[in-house]
């Protein structure tokens, strides 16, 4: 059962988890079951993860079958009705408030990729440049700007244009979009927006109408040229888990408006590199690997700025190994390392004391080094009258084949 939407706050004595803020208790680490039991989403187990292997006769993403995306609501709806051959559509965004990504930024648009090849449905990709108007310290038109370059990063991922529509705020909102924003604006008080997103007095209004514009998307008459006739399409949202209190305040919403609850997958926070205590920050640029980094930039950040779960001396690391707990050269290799059998070696043999902190970080500094390196071949490959095709207002034929 989910909480309530009129008392479900994010924010308590051990974290502040809301759309624009993560922090652990005292800086620490973020308990994602604490998070879990007190959103009131599911865990994936392992029968989930084996459904989505059969049903797409594919092996399931390295994020998947690692728990970088762990947490769920309705995900098992979602492969019902996919198993009795009914369609879904796929719902994600980006708030465009730097110039590059960092990889950080790219893991849901990876998975979603995944998800759009292994299901074969359509996306929408919703680029909230009005948000970032609203919190940051940033022009419209640099917000618009920066919705286009990161447009590029995303596109840079391989999507499918013919099964894909990415859209920004500032041009698309009005029409069936906007009637719908105003249909969920009804229904949320002020009081509710209060208690799930932490507004205060000091917020001004711009910030409380914000929440039903990344609403609903979830709902399939938003997108008359895509989905007409089609309003009871079941949506699906790959997002880190920061983002769900849009996504609670929607599900109480759709059912009066006639439409299914969106179902969500969620991720959990890709670390900094100085260590395990929320998401990386963007003023921060030694905290973060960007796609933008050269390979000397990755090894350098890694070698100086990556915390090490290794002892402080050889002899001691020998005798008593590494914490691959805490260890983020490890972490990171969970996510990007795509060999199981490799992964599982590296923690052994670290872990045990037999491999040392600078052959973990090696490893990771070539792995990442292919990663971006692919990564900016692909976006130099993206010109701007792809962002426009991307972005063009138009049916999409193919998207249910």
């Amino acid at each position: 059962m989910e909480p309530s939407t009129d008392t479900n706050k994010e924010q308590t004595e051990e974290h502040v988890v809301t759309p624009w803020e993560v922090s652990g208790k005292d800086g620490g680490k973020i308990d994602y079951d604490k998070l879990i039991e007190r959103f009131g989403c599911q865990r994936i187990d392992q029968s989930l993860i084996q459904r989505v292997e059969q049903l797409t006769s594919l092996p399931a993403h390295v994020f998947l079958r690692r728990g970088v995306f762990f947490a769920h609501r309705d995900f098992a709806e979602i492969l019902n009705a996919y198993e009795k051959g009914d369609k879904f559509y796929l719902y994600t965004g980006r708030g465009p408030s730097s110039e590059a990504l960092h990889l950080g930024h790219l893991i849901p648009f990876m998975f979603t990729k995944y998800l759009q090849d292994a299901f074969k449905v359509p996306l929408v990709i919703q680029l909230t440049d009005d948000e970032k108007f609203l919190w940051k310290n940033l022009t419209v038109d640099e917000c618009r700007r920066l919705a286009r370059e990161n447009a590029k990063d995303i596109i840079a991922c391989g999507f499918d244009i013919s099964k894909t529509f990415i859209f920004s705020d500032f041009d698309f909102v009005g029409g069936a979009f906007y009637r719908n924003m105003v249909e969920v604006a009804k229904r949320v008080t002020y009081n509710q927006a209060v208690g799930i997103f932490g507004f205060t007095g000091e917020d001004h209004i711009g910030k409380v109408s914000f929440p039903p514009v990344q609403a609903v998307p979830s709902f399939p008459s938003s997108f008359p040229h895509l989905f007409s006739g089609k309003d009871n399409l079941r949506c699906l949202i790959p997002c880190a888990i920061d983002q769900d209190p849009y996504f609670r305040m929607t599900r109480d919403v759709a059912p009066k408006l006639g439409y299914h609850k969106p179902a969500l997958i969620e991720a959990l926070f890709f670390p900094a590199l100085q260590g395990e205590t929320g998401k990386m920050s963007a003023s921060d640029p030694n905290s973060a690997i960007y796609v933008t980094d050269s390979a000397k930039d990755i090894k350098n950040k890694v070698n100086r700025h990556a915390f090490s779960g290794g002892q402080d001396s050889v002899e001691k690391h020998r005798q008593l190994g590494a914490n691959i707990e805490v260890d983020i050269p490890v972490k990171y290799l969970s996510f990007f390392l795509e060999d199981d059998a490799e992964l599982e070696h590296i923690k052994k043999e670290y872990g045990a004391g037999r491999m040392l902190t600078g052959e973990v970080k090696q490893r990771l500094v070539q792995v990442l080094t292919e990663v971006v390196e692919r990564h900016r071949t692909a976006r130099a490959n993206v010109t701007d009258e792809m962002v426009d095709a991307f972005m063009a207002v138009r049916p999409l034929p193919y998207m249910f084949d």
